[in-house]
């Protein structure tokens, strides 16, 4: 096991070292001149070889890899040429809004892809299955961007929902019949469940669990007449909103702040509000960034359980008279985790380096528009470090998944000896 860590430790030393040099060469190898966009109106032939000399641009390459990888050993990314002010500064700020929808998005597509793909995997060739297999192609074909403004369309707050919500109102009559419907509605859409569920997870046979399957049922309904009646959108536009909440208030006056907002709110300065102000901003983007991991994970879960399934290890497990829950999360899920670890592990190198187009629908102000004013600005620092960033992240996470192999099952580290 010690053999393999150190294997996989060094292979990834070597590969950064390789992502490090290719970003230094990203330098030479883009059209940007460092020094035209310094001198703007001002540029020169004299002057721009002047300032190329003054930054050390003229001298040889491998002079300028030595000085670099120096300055990476320090943590200085160097400094944008268009605001003169520390990359490393910038990306305090952009770094952690980034972080924290991928990191989201992640999490809710793990619950949705996983949950999905145990259920479809359970009931193969069934109506359950055709459902998930279809919600799955859904999501990897949509494109993002489509699927991002089309959710602004029916879920940004933008007048429309609420001017719709109040002329149904009107139109039904209003008072307690609307939500009383949509309580007896969803309690009708959940009722199946009562039966076809405990199947596979036995506390929905019981009492309890029916009547908490009943009130989830009654719940769901009650919210879909209040999206249709009351719901007036999601916020839009950046993490918070500045006019009803100031967040230099709150960082002056909260010590030990870290730039996650949902954490500082949270645990640092233990404020409820402003930790449901940032996520009722944080969910929309999060769950549409989220749309193709969860489909690409539930169709990865699906395949994987569905060859562990019928295995004599789990015929065995259900002879024994273990219950459905353990023999699918304790014997089943954890024989098929590996593929759905390392899909895991690249979709969350994929969150973080391509929310370029959700981040610039939804006005979120992290490494994707921070990316995208780079190139525009033709400032190369920024840029270097940004792709740095994602590039070492996929090693990082690669490495990550690759030693959880060895967790998940002792025999992969013990056959790389």
């Amino acid at each position: 096991m010690l053999a393999y860590l150190a294997r996989r430790l060094a292979l990834s030393g070597v590969l950064l070292l390789g992502v490090v040099l290719a970003v230094f060469l990203l330098h030479h190898a883009l059209p940007m001149d460092p020094a035209a966009a310094l001198l703007g109106k001002n540029y020169s032939a004299e002057k721009a070889h002047e300032l190329r000399e003054g930054l050390g641009l003229n001298d040889p390459l491998p002079v300028q890899f030595l000085r670099y990888l120096g300055a990476l050993s320090r943590g200085d990314l160097g400094r944008s040429h268009v605001s003169n002010v520390l990359v490393t500064e910038e990306l305090k700020k952009a770094l952690p809004a980034t972080i924290e929808l991928g990191l989201t998005a992640l999490l809710l597509a793990i619950l949705l892809g996983v949950g999905l793909g145990i259920l479809t995997s359970l009931r193969p060739r069934t109506w359950w299955d055709v459902g998930g297999l279809t919600v799955a192609l859904v999501g990897v074909s949509l494109p993002i961007f489509w699927l991002g403004f089309l959710a602004v369309a029916l879920f940004g707050d933008n007048g429309a929902l609420e001017t719709r919500g109040q002329a149904l109102l009107a139109s039904s009559g209003g008072g307690w019949f609307p939500y009383s419907a949509g309580a007896l509605g969803g309690l009708l859409l959940v009722s199946p469940l009562m039966y076809v569920g405990k199947r596979f997870w036995a506390f929905l046979g019981r009492p309890a669990g029916r009547v908490l399957l009943g009130l989830g049922g009654c719940a769901l309904g009650l919210g879909f007449v209040h999206f249709l009646f009351g719901f007036s959108g999601l916020p839009l536009g950046g993490r918070f909103n500045a006019s009803v909440w100031e967040l230099n208030t709150f960082v002056a006056e909260t010590p030990g702040t870290t730039g996650f907002l949902l954490y500082d709110t949270l645990v640092v300065g233990r404020d409820a509000d402003a930790f449901f102000h940032v996520c009722s901003h944080l969910l929309l983007p999060a769950l549409v960034l989220s749309s193709v991991p969860t489909a690409i994970i539930a169709r990865i879960t699906r395949a994987s359980m569905g060859e562990v399934l019928v295995q004599d290890y789990i015929r065995t497990a259900k002879a024994k008279g273990l219950t459905g829950r353990a023999v699918v999360l304790k014997h089943a899920l954890r024989n098929a985790a590996i593929p759905i670890v390392t899909t895991i592990g690249t979709q969350l190198g994929y969150l973080i380096g391509g929310a370029v187009l959700t981040e610039t629908i939804f006005q979120w102000p992290g490494m994707g528009r921070y990316v995208v004013d780079a190139i525009l600005a033709s400032d190369i620092k920024p840029l270097q470090a940004s792709v740095l960033i994602v590039a070492v992240s996929f090693v990082v996470l690669n490495l990550v998944v690759d030693l959880s192999y060895a967790w998940l099952d002792p025999r992969v580290g013990d056959a790389r000896e």
